[in-house]
């Protein structure tokens, strides 16, 4: 079961994507460009389970360029 904060993330980075839906960005950008927080910004330790999650669920991708890992929308021609 996932936590609030957990909730608050993946449905976050859910808006963001039906407004965006080709943006593409690597864990600490989505937390602070694609997260609009109520409060402090939470650390990116905390982001980065629920991207892995939206993963496994089809949600998102994540492809690694120039070392880097970068997450996006899930896409149907892959």
């Amino acid at each position: 079961m996932q936590t609030q904060d957990q909730e608050f993330i993946a449905n976050a980075i859910r808006h963001y994507l039906q407004q965006r839906p080709n943006s593409a960005d690597t864990a600490e950008g989505i937390n602070h460009f694609w997260i609009n927080w109520p409060g402090d910004v939470l650390p990116t330790s905390v982001v980065l389970p629920v991207l892995e999650n939206m993963r496994t669920a089809g949600e998102l991708e994540s492809v690694v360029v120039g070392g880097r890992t970068i997450w996006r929308a899930a896409r149907s021609d892959n």
